[in-house]
């Protein structure tokens, strides 16, 4: 083969594998600010504006966590719920500001740039007393959970966090989660990773260095698909252990009163609607995966292809074994992508169908089994039950321990649901609010009362406490009907559940009440 023919094939195979474009420089995606709403009026003095306006541009730093802040490396641009905040926050009060390069700053790196003026904000950061003696912290605007992550397949137990004590464990270097870790850990089994990303921590995870590591859960779960992940596993999420995430802001006179107006708009702000949309990123970025991938794959395997013929034709018999060795990979790749999509849309089906605060079923999948089971129903008569539960005095929950508790003291109640209903063909649902709904197929009225009194006690030995209800503890009232006979349709059983659960409220609280519908 002549030196101007390989030169040929090379130039083809490198063409087929190259890279994309450049990124572009950094950005903000400040379109997601129209996601932000207040629920009151903030005002702030004319000469506080006139002060932040003619600020310098701010030197914002960005951490990529998604949901709060996702970096897409192609385009340069960030979005998120923090930066939704940030842009919504900063054109009220008519800030400048511009990105800082990335440079391959460590999280460690980028707090310490505010710490010494190197960058005036960091977007986004828990809080810690260290920190906080360093440098500003705003209001919080977002919660999240750590998780403990292994290898798929890993079989040793962790059931709480005291278990880690048992292993190697591994953290990134300057993460709020960190300190817990050190006073839990042998100090001889805790590894930390000061790196710009985490693609450290998982690849040592993979190879064997240490057993599980300690990460953020919503951002493992979008770096698991955009890092290829899929040999790791969340094998125990951190309930006990929330963190709050605000703004960072290097400690100057005029950044104070700065964070004193930021504090003044995030104590009226509503980002649900922004947290909600970007909670869902992790649906939006299976889908770009799979169509990426799919695009990566496609391309490969014909550039692959091409250049495979074209060898095998210059190169002859005597290549023949090589390529199809070569050939056999390429086809496991795919095979693994392949399985990699259908997981993918496995875990969208998922998500559609499930309530995201109490892995309950959520209304639209309740609605669609309730039609389901009462056609089976008209077909074979065999008895149908449906229980509507409602939290006592919610209301005061909220009022007295704030929403976030409130959140809690329902995801409890979830648990002590899924504990007493155990049939595979039953479903409960998180039916609105504090109420919630459960199917209860092939279940006479006094089989169905039994189900709904073991639920009520469970939540009552919970003992949540509720003082400014009147009584010392959360309790629920179940309302239940059944159909047995007759020919009521969907909308009369859902209202003669509803009507019994009134009357429990009405008589008293606490307790059940049923009836059987002809």
């Amino acid at each position: 083969m002549s030196r101007r023919s390989a030169a040929a094939i090379l130039g083809l195979l490198m063409w087929g594998l190259s890279p994309g474009p450049a990124p572009a420089a950094q950005a903000m995606d400040c379109a997601g600010a129209r996601y932000v709403r207040l629920n009151e009026p903030v005002v702030v003095a004319p000469e506080a504006l006139a002060e932040f306006r003619a600020l310098p541009p701010l030197r914002v730093l960005a951490l990529d966590a998604p949901p709060m802040v996702r970096r897409d490396a192609d385009r340069g641009v960030y979005s998120g719920i923090g930066i939704d905040v940030w842009c919504f926050i900063a054109g009220r009060l008519g800030l400048r500001y511009e990105l800082v390069p990335e440079r391959g700053l460590t999280v460690a790196g980028k707090i310490g740039q505010v710490q010494t003026d190197g960058a005036d904000v960091l977007i986004p950061l828990s809080l810690r007393p260290d920190r906080a003696r360093h440098g500003l912290f705003t209001r919080p605007y977002y919660e999240s959970r750590y998780a403990v992550i292994a290898r798929k397949g890993w079989q040793s137990p962790i059931y709480r966090m005291a278990d880690l004590a048992h292993y190697r464990v591994g953290v990134v270097h300057g993460v709020a989660f960190e300190p817990i870790l050190r006073d839990l850990v042998p100090a001889g089994q805790l590894r930390t990773y000061d790196q710009a990303s985490s693609d450290g921590l998982f690849q040592a995870l993979r190879e064997g260095e240490i057993d599980v590591a300690v990460f953020n859960k919503s951002i493992f779960t979008e770096k698991r698909y955009s890092r290829e992940y899929f040999d790791l596993e969340i094998v125990l999420v951190l309930q006990e252990y929330p963190r709050a995430y605000r703004f960072y802001v290097s400690d100057t006179p005029v950044h104070r009163r700065l964070v004193r107006a930021f504090d003044s708009y995030l104590a009226a702000l509503d980002v649900s609607e922004s947290v909600a949309r970007h909670e869902e990123g992790e649906g939006q970025l299976i889908e770009r995966y799979v169509a990426q991938r799919s695009q990566r794959v496609l391309l490969q395997v014909a550039g692959g292809a091409a250049a495979l013929l074209a060898l095998a034709f210059f190169l002859a018999l005597r290549r023949y074994r090589r390529l199809s060795r070569l050939l056999a990979e390429r086809n496991q790749h795919i095979l693994q992508q392949q399985e990699a999509l259908q997981a993918a849309n496995l875990e969208l089906e998922k998500q559609n169908q499930t309530d995201s605060l109490t892995h309950l079923a959520n209304r639209r999948h309740f609605d669609q089994t309730l039609a389901r089971e009462h056609a089976r129903w008209r077909r074979t008569g065999s008895p149908l039950s449906l229980m509507m539960l409602d939290v006592d005095h919610f209301k005061s929950v909220n009022d007295h321990f704030g929403h976030q508790a409130g959140d809690d003291y329902l995801s409890a109640i979830a648990r002590a649901m899924r504990g007493n209903v155990v049939r595979p063909a039953d479903l409960m649902a998180r039916y609105g609010g504090e109420e919630f709904a459960c199917l209860l197929p092939d279940t006479g009225s006094e089989a169905a009362r039994a189900v709904a009194e073991r639920i009520r006690e469970s939540v009552a030995r919970l003992e949540l406490p509720n003082p400014r209800a009147g009584v010392p503890h959360v309790s629920v009232s179940i309302g239940i009907a059944t159909l047995e006979g007759g020919h009521a349709g969907v909308q009369e059983f859902l209202a003669g559940a509803d009507a019994q659960l009134y009357a429990a409220k009405r008589a008293g609280r606490n307790r059940i009440h049923a009836t059987v519908l002809d």
